[in-house]
């Protein structure tokens, strides 16, 4: 910032795209995510208006933070000005009966492998890593990885078979 204060565009660039960083984070936090852009917007602005006000004796964060405060509080009562929709009574909503039932039938059948198996096939099968990050956060060599899960899908449909529950 003193940089900035003394004229080095380098610097105030960079401290604004620092900041910008950091007051992203900070408006995610207490904002609807339609209001994070504009926020962060307003509060560059109001650096920029204020930076001859920063005293280099004093650390820039709390400066910072406490300039967000206000643009966050203007922001609020914004939000609570806005008029407001009535949902109405006819929205249909879906039925996810079914998609808690294969939730909660496939935990009960992951418990039925050791914890690395389970976690790789829900990795890749389920969350959609490649075997290479599944083997990352497991920490097994892909191949180990590719076994586990072709083994155990083996298993879980020896399983599913046999159950009773099966339609």
């Amino acid at each position: 910032m003193e940089a900035a204060q003394n004229g080095h565009g380098g610097a105030y660039r960079r401290l604004l795209g620092e900041a910008s960083v950091w007051l992203k984070r900070y408006f995610e936090r207490r904002l609807p995510p339609g209001d994070v852009d504009d926020a962060v917007q307003e509060t560059l602005l109001a650096i920029h208006r204020r930076r001859h006000t920063y005293d280099l004796q004093y650390p820039f964060g709390p400066w910072l933070a406490a300039i967000a405060k206000n643009k966050w509080i203007d922001q609020l009562r914004s939000l609570a000005r806005r008029p407001i929709e009535e949902l109405s009574e006819d929205i249909p909503v879906g039925d996810h009966e079914a998609s808690v039932i294969s939730s909660s039938v496939l935990a009960s059948l992951l418990e039925e492998l050791r914890p690395a198996q389970a976690q790789a096939i829900l990795l890749v099968k389920v969350q959609g890593y490649s075997v290479d990050e599944a083997s990352f956060q497991i920490g097994l060599s892909p191949s180990a990885v590719k076994m586990n899960i072709h083994r155990r899908l083996a298993r879980l449909t020896a399983l599913i078979e046999k159950s009773p529950d099966v339609e």
